[in-house]
């Protein structure tokens, strides 16, 4: 998916300060290098506009919190609404989540959040998808031995065959639901900008945790 080029988008995001961190290998792999503390990590690949990220550190300020975005462009408005929130316990990179298992040691993550991830529809893409195997081997290596994988989407698509890595990975599955608006997972629920849209539409919210331990 092509993403609109945003004007001035490497001055804005310089503009947003110590909220964006420029090269995480250079800067700091730990919470105390990060964010000054020793809170547990927890990574949102693929924030959006982050909405999900400022209202999860909202609710939860002893926990830190990592937004990554492959592309800059996206990462601008995200950076923009951290900065505006004036929450402190958020960070953001533009980095490939391919990366993360050279950047963070093993058992460093407290939970790594998906959501809405790319679906990558066409059957020849399908090693792209965030929940493919290659990228879960990469989770568990940073992830702690009680950390998890906390997905949502609207594509079944994408949610089945997820379904299926997790399983075929051996990891364990729990609050699962094809429609987690009107399901008792709802409860505590923070929106993403995609899940506002496509659930005022009807479309279900499928919603999975996965441990691998």
């Amino acid at each position: 998916m092509r993403v609109k080029r945003k004007k001035h988008g490497a001055e804005r995001l310089e503009a947003c300060g110590n909220i964006v961190v420029k090269d995480l290998k250079a800067e700091g792999k730990t919470a105390k290098e990060l964010f000054g503390n020793d809170n547990p990590i927890r990574i949102e690949i693929g924030c959006g506009k982050g909405d999900f990220i400022v209202g999860t550190a909202a609710k939860e300020p002893d926990v830190n919190f990592l937004a990554i975005e492959r592309v800059s462009d996206v990462l601008v408005m995200a950076a923009e609404k951290i900065k505006e929130s004036g929450l402190s316990n958020i960070r953001v990179c533009c980095i490939d989540a391919k990366e993360l298992a050279e950047i963070f040691e093993e058992g460093s993550i407290d939970r790594i959040y998906l959501n809405f991830s790319d679906p990558w529809p066409k059957s020849k893409h399908y090693k792209r998808r965030l929940t493919y195997r290659s990228f879960l081997e990469i989770y568990k290596k940073i992830l702690k031995d009680d950390g998890a994988i906390f997905f949502k989407t609207d594509n079944r698509g994408l949610f089945d065959f997820s379904l299926e890595e997790f399983e075929a990975f051996g990891m364990r599955m729990e609050k699962l639901t094809f429609d987690l608006h009107n399901s008792e997972y709802m409860e505590g629920n923070v929106m993403t900008e995609y899940e506002r849209r496509f659930s005022g539409m009807g479309v279900p919210i499928n919603r999975v945790e996965g441990y691998f331990r």
